[in-house]
């Protein structure tokens, strides 16, 4: 096997992993974080997610999965054009990018307004701060992202298996 093969084949794998990790951090708010926090008094829920979200924000999950899916999967589609998985790499590509814009118009913005609310010892109506934060809206955008992170992860699992029967 040739360089340019192993270095093809390694980049794609990266975005194979990278991208599994971040769906599945979505798929775990989907269906553990946000669930748990919707049983949860507004003191609580204000608080627990306003850590959650400082917590998320770590070279882990900003560099091994968020961006790093989408950096890895837009070199890999590079390094793969015009061969047989290229279609499935720029199909994922597609989904995810569709998975950032989400996240930056519509989870973000809702992440920053509830930590700019302040710590929730000095909020003085924890309700308003909760209903403005609209967690039915975040979720039900959060389990798009899912959806469309999950799809992107399994069209590069199966460009990594084209890739495997061409290689030859």
């Amino acid at each position: 096997m040739n360089a340019v093969v192993v270095l093809r084949t390694a980049v794609l794998l990266a975005a194979t992993v990278s991208m599994g990790l971040g769906a599945g951090v979505f798929a775990l708010y989907a269906h553990t974080i946000m669930p748990a926090l919707a049983r949860t008094d507004d003191r609580t829920f204000v608080g627990a997610f306003q850590a959650v979200d400082r917590a998320i924000l770590n070279p882990w999950f900003l560099g091994g999965s968020f961006a790093g899916a989408l950096v890895l999967g837009v070199v890999a589609g590079v390094l793969s054009i015009g061969r047989p998985e290229f279609p499935w790499i720029a199909a994922a590509m597609l989904l995810y990018v569709a998975v950032v814009v989400i996240t930056i118009a519509v989870n973000v913005p809702r992440n920053d307004g509830l930590k700019a609310a302040g710590p929730p010892d000095a909020i003085a109506d924890l309700a308003a701060v909760r209903a403005a934060f609209d967690e039915a809206r975040w979720a039900a955008w959060n389990r798009v992202r899912t959806a469309l992170s999950v799809a992107a992860f399994t069209l590069l699992a199966w460009a990594l298996v084209v890739t495997g029967a061409h290689a030859g």
